[in-house]
């Protein structure tokens, strides 16, 4: 679980930071980074609930 944590708080620094630069320099590309980010960031928590709910089916059998 804490690496889970330390995974949310880099994509939320990340994501602020993107959007930060972006509202400074108007440049379009800051704004694709913060949502390829968001996209691995649901990717990786899907991924994380698919072997998390396994684990747990595997400990129940």
């Amino acid at each position: 679980m804490l690496v889970l944590r330390l995974v949310g708080l880099l994509v939320l620094v990340s994501i602020a930071g993107s959007l930060a630069i972006y509202f400074f320099t108007r440049d379009r590309r800051y704004l694709t980074f913060a949502w390829r980010i968001l996209q691995f960031a649901f990717v990786f928590l899907v991924l994380f609930a698919v072997f998390y709910l396994l684990e747990r089916l595997v400990l129940v059998i």
